[in-house]
């Protein structure tokens, strides 16, 4: 997928949508040639046959992401959280993002888009090691899939993560 380091200008464009089982998506793309990649991904979604292009974006909160990991274990998530003016903050595992190292303490801590750079730099300040910081989205309401839904769905999002534009998408998924 392409960072415009080859000289080129990237455009943030964003898709909504829904996956089979009509779980709603946020899609974005970063791409050099808008009118090639909004078409490509509405064939993707004609080729999903159960997902569908639609607007739902009302069904995401809009907020600003901030992972990151820290060596010390015996941090109080809710603590750092507060402290670095985040709104909420989940825990990370090795498991869950390869970017934290397995015996460190990795958290995503969600704030105000328009504190996300306060939120990085308290966290980079006090021993915390920043991986992403960017805005994002949340969903409001997560649907809850059977087995063989959620094999459908990893389908159809796996066609769409595989477009060389798509660079980021939020499902209201668990």
């Amino acid at each position: 997928k392409g960072d415009g380091s080859d000289g080129s200008t990237r455009n943030s464009l964003y898709f909504e949508g829904y996956a089979p089982h009509k779980v709603p998506l946020m899609i974005e793309t970063l791409t050099d040639n808008p009118n090639r990649t909004a078409p490509e991904i509405r064939v993707l979604f004609r080729k999903g046959q159960l997902g569908a292009p639609g607007s739902n974006k009302f069904l995401f909160d809009q907020v600003g992401m901030v992972e990151a990991w820290c060596e010390s274990k015996a941090d109080d998530l809710e603590e750092v959280a507060i402290e670095a003016g985040a709104n909420e903050v989940e825990p990370l595992t090795h498991e869950q993002n390869d970017d934290v190292p397995e015996d460190a303490t990795g958290a995503r801590f969600l704030c105000d888009r328009t504190e996300i750079q306060t939120v990085s730099r308290w966290l980079a300040d006090h021993a915390w090691k920043v991986f992403t910081s960017e805005p994002g989205f949340v969903p409001k309401n997560v649907c809850d899939l059977s087995d063989d839904q959620m094999e459908e769905v990893a389908e159809f999002l796996e066609a769409l993560d595989d477009h060389d534009d798509v660079h980021r998408i939020w499902a209201a998924l668990k």
